[in-house]
């Protein structure tokens, strides 16, 4: 939690074009999908109940979260991350968000309003952090 604190305090973690900007959207990437994942398998039951979700699709996601935030945490704590894991983060969180909106229409899943918000919000954070993170790559191979 101190490197994120160090990462946002530094004036140019604000500059996409600077390596403290990308490793900033991977550390609050991590700390976001983290949050989710507890929030997931500590209520599952209760969650399930109020979004109308089935307890099995909050449990796999909360799964699913574990490494992936272990894999983001990493990567935001070097120096520089490699472009190509970098890649592998963006296509991540453009996959799941691409994920989640079928899933409303598809009648597998019958949420509540709730359910249908949590889906679209959580949807709409991951791929804001896909495009900050692309945002932030693409401008540190412009400058470099």
């Amino acid at each position: 939690m101190t490197e994120l604190r160090n990462t946002l305090a530094t004036s140019h973690a604000m500059n996409p074009a600077s390596p403290a900007f990308l490793r900033m959207t991977l550390l609050l990437d991590a700390v976001a999908s983290g949050a989710t994942a507890l929030l997931v398998l500590a209520a599952t039951g209760i969650l399930a109940e109020l979004l109308a979700l089935p307890a099995v699709l909050l449990r796999g996601a909360g799964l699913v979260l574990i490494p992936y935030v272990a894999f983001v945490g990493y990567l935001g704590m070097r120096d520089r991350a490699p472009r190509v894991a970098v890649w592998i983060v963006i296509v991540a969180n453009v996959a799941w968000a691409a994920a989640s909106l079928p899933l409303l229409v598809s009648g597998w899943v019958a949420p509540s309003a709730l359910g249908y918000a949590f889906v679209i919000g959580q949807a709409l954070v991951v791929a804001a952090f896909g495009e900050l993170q692309y945002v932030a790559l693409r401008r540190q191979t412009a400058v470099a």
